[in-house]
């Protein structure tokens, strides 16, 4: 049996662990209020863009349909990214992005595609590495959610697709929906889907005649349109991967809380236990005498 001297220090050890994940839970709670509000800012955003293409698509034909919303006419090559946050510490957030983008890579390699790879986010690099690390194409750290890395992602995206080294791009991310549910999410960027991806715009009867026409439109939409749903990708995954971590810190506080009363029970049982011995002791003696 552990001595009292050995229980107090696993008590102010718990302790100091409890006070750390109280601070990290409290520091989640300040970021993710930000957090959500950037993502429920962005949906409108990315399902407006979405009904303007869906709207111009309508009036293109297959013939005159740019790439990225026709696609090549093969599926043989597929370009996979997969975004989690940097950090840890968040319960089961990034491995159920990872674990649902592992079984789907696993199911189109098994279909004969060539798959290839982009980890978003530390996460995502090291728990694929083992399995996949060889169809990296390029790894990028999730950072902070911004314009400027969607863009970056996009261009690379765009790049590879330009190159003929991708016939379909899929992004794999965890979509917020409450504090205490994140939904991994896999959503096809290229050919772009417009079907059920926003509600029609109600035109009302009118007709729009489009300068230049709406293939040249949607030709230079379809680029922003791909920074645009990668860049509200990257929002709900921090909301998530906040409200993930102040979940994960507030159980940790609890569990912490719990060992701290149970250690502290156990001590004050042995602290009388070897009361009770030097009391036996002294009376045992004193009878001797």
């Amino acid at each position: 049996m552990a001595s009292v001297k050995d229980l107090k220090t696993r008590i102010t050890s718990v302790s100091s662990t409890q006070k750390i994940t109280k601070a990290m839970q409290m520091v989640a709670a300040a970021k993710l209020r930000r957090a959500r509000e950037a993502a429920e800012s962005a949906r409108p955003y990315a399902a407006r863009m979405a009904s303007v293409i869906a709207n111009l698509a309508a009036g293109v034909s297959a013939d005159g349909a740019p790439p990225m919303l026709a696609g090549t006419g093969s599926q043989r090559r597929e370009l996979i990214v997969v975004a989690t946050a940097d950090k840890g510490l968040a319960g089961g957030f990034n491995s159920s992005i990872a674990r649902a983008a592992r079984d789907y890579i696993a199911a189109q390699i098994a279909m004969g595609r060539e798959v290839s790879v982009i980890p978003v986010g530390r996460k995502a690099k090291d728990q694929l590495k083992r399995l996949f690390g060889d169809r990296f194409v390029a790894t990028l750290e999730a950072g902070v959610p911004s314009l400027a890395k969607a863009q970056e992602i996009s261009d690379l995206i765009s790049q590879r697709f330009e190159n003929g080294e991708a016939d379909v791009v899929t992004l794999f991310y965890n979509r917020f929906i409450s504090v205490v549910s994140q939904v991994p999410t896999r959503q096809q960027l290229i050919p772009a889907q417009i079907a059920g991806a926003a509600p029609i715009i109600d035109l009302r009867g009118a007709t729009y005649e489009y300068e230049p026409d709406a293939g040249a439109i949607l030709a230079a939409l379809l680029p922003r349109n791909l920074t645009t749903q990668i860049l509200a990708a990257l929002l709900e995954n921090q909301a998530g991967f906040f409200a993930a971590q102040m979940a994960a810190m507030d159980n940790a506080t609890r569990n912490a809380g719990e060992m701290i009363a149970a250690l502290k029970l156990i001590m004050n049982r042995t602290r009388q236990a070897q009361i009770t011995k030097e009391l036996i002791e002294i009376i045992s003696g004193a009878e001797a005498l």
